[in-house]
């Protein structure tokens, strides 16, 4: 059986710019070295990582201007099957920079081009054509200033209603309303969960209330990072933690997105939770210790996976939510030996 379909949404998307400074102070040139240019956004992200896995994944995001057209030729370069759609005004740039000196990161992240509703309305339509039942449909990233803040909640229900899963990787206003569809994946940090909550979030216990509070509001699965403390996966079955392994980060960017991109790869696959976990974890540590604006890689994926610790908190009888078969062995059955003859880069 084929692998099930992933389409990516990304309606707010950037050209990222990388660097590195021996320090950062104001009123001065920096002078900066290793300078890369990357494809940006949650939904191009999600993508790549998961055109690294071997998957076929289409990805849909807007285009303007001549930071436009280095976004798509950046997009194709990696091997990743993409619709741009032409848009008004120009594509963002995004920069990060590293200050060697101490270790920080600096990032400055713009708010992007204005968007028409026509605009919004050509790419989610076109993400929408291209799903089919039990297919994906991940939309991940801020919207572009105009957007309405019920995007997502109009993409959740329609892609239900094509008979596709739906993850979502949202933030603010656009997250709160969507919160009313059907999603079959929501992906949140630790400070997004506490803003939905409106309340602290002291411990692990405290987490893992506020996520089963999402699920009564029709989520199926809700996906919890907390940086250095690893990660939760909650359902009405079960609650989940995975401790991450010990690692240096070298930079924070692309971790959600590598996160929530193994995540779905394995859940599409069909492996079980918790197996989806600990790949996850792993993926978000293996972009953790990426240079840069770069993203997780499959051997560091595979080198870290052994050292995520996934524990069951609690566990109920229930339905767990049908996925599609699996065509084949789930990233746990991989050894390194095999991990090898995998694609490890877009192309390899």
């Amino acid at each position: 059986m084929r692998q099930p379909l992933i389409v990516t949404l990304t309606l707010n998307p950037a050209v990222d710019l990388s660097g590195e400074a021996e320090k950062v102070v104001p009123e001065h040139k920096l002078r900066c070295k290793n300078e890369r240019h990357d494809p940006g956004g949650g939904g191009i992200n999600v993508a790549r990582v998961l055109r690294r896995l071997g998957a076929d994944p289409l990805a849909v995001f807007p285009v303007g201007g001549a930071v436009g057209g280095r976004l798509e030729n950046l997009v194709k370069n990696e091997g990743v099957r993409h619709a741009a759609i032409p848009a008004g005004g120009e594509t963002r740039e995004n920069i990060t920079v590293l200050e060697s000196t101490t270790g920080r990161e600096y990032r400055f992240l713009f708010p992007g081009q204005a968007l028409s509703t026509w605009d919004i309305k050509k790419c989610c339509d076109t993400a929408l054509f291209s799903v089919t039942r039990n297919s994906w449909l991940i939309a991940s990233g801020s919207l572009p200033p105009g957007g309405a803040i019920d995007t997502y909640a109009v993409l959740a229900r329609k892609a239900a209603s094509a008979g596709a899963f739906f993850a979502l990787d949202a933030s603010g206003a656009p997250l709160q309303e969507a919160l009313a569809a059907p999603i079959t994946v929501l992906k949140l940090n630790e400070a997004e969960l506490q803003s939905l909550s409106g309340s602290p979030l002291p411990d692990t216990a405290a987490c893992v209330a506020a996520a089963t509070a999402l699920l009564n509001a029709g989520v199926g699965m809700v996906a919890v990072t907390r940086a250095r403390k690893g990660a939760l996966l909650v359902s009405d079955g079960f609650a989940l933690e995975a401790v991450a392994p010990p690692i240096e980060p070298i930079s924070t960017v692309g971790a959600g997105d590598s996160f929530l991109a193994v995540l779905i790869w394995e859940l599409a696959r069909q492996s079980s939770p918790e197996e989806a976990l600990r790949s996850a974890v792993a993926a978000g540590s293996a972009a953790l210790v990426a240079p840069g604006t770069e993203l997780s890689r499959p051997e560091v994926i595979w080198h870290l996976r052994p050292g995520v610790q996934v524990s069951t908190l609690s566990q109920r009888p229930s339905s767990i939510l049908p996925m599609p078969m699996p065509p084949g062995s789930t990233l746990c059955e991989l050894s390194q030996d095999r991990a090898r003859l995998l694609p490890l880069t877009p192309h390899g």
